[in-house]
């Protein structure tokens, strides 16, 4: 015996399956424990991490300071060129745009070394910033297994939780354990 189902039959049987393992995610998730914490509160409150940040504003604000100075020279070599340039010979002319050119691609160069992806500036927050990062890492995760959290939401830097009960910040106990008032 064969049995057909309708489209109508069909579509009806798929929502309510749907809607049985929808409920039973539902019942089975309300026996999680669930916690959040603000990594922002918990860096903000870290004084080693206020010291790095410094350090490294303090850093990015040197290199770029060297760079705006040698973007300023590149322009300044650019509009003497353009000045003079009726007075040059094409040999001359030649010279000076390789100069500006080669100018033009040291300064590329030392801004990718300063701010690209692996450049000094982000090898020195690796050495300030992920320990830290790593202490609190190992705190929270300390914390969930201790106290039995299925999940922890960090709430800081763009995470969209409409409501959260302070009831369930662990910002304060990742401190603490961390040695931290």
């Amino acid at each position: 015996m064969i049995i057909s189902l309708t489209k109508k039959e069909f579509a009806m049987k798929k929502i309510i399956l749907t809607l049985i393992a929808v409920f039973s995610i539902a019942l089975v998730s309300n026996a999680q424990k669930y916690g959040f914490i603000d990594s922002e509160y918990i860096m903000d409150n870290i004084p080693a991490f206020n010291a790095a940040q410094e350090q490294l504003d303090q850093l990015s604000s040197q290199y770029q300071k060297e760079l705006e100075s040698m973007h300023a020279e590149i322009e300044q070599m650019y509009k003497d060129f353009q000045a003079e340039s009726v007075l040059l010979s094409e040999d001359m002319k030649r010279k000076r745009e390789d100069v500006i050119i080669s100018k033009e691609k040291d300064y590329k160069q030392l801004q990718r070394k300063y701010f690209g992806p692996s450049g000094d500036l982000f090898k020195k927050r690796q050495g300030l910033v992920k320990p830290i990062q790593d202490d609190i890492f190992n705190a929270v995760q300390e914390i969930a297994t201790d106290g039995s959290y299925a999940l922890i939401f960090d709430k800081a830097g763009g995470t969209t939780l409409f409501y959260t009960n302070p009831r369930y910040d662990l910002s304060d106990q990742v401190l603490q354990k961390l040695g931290y008032k």
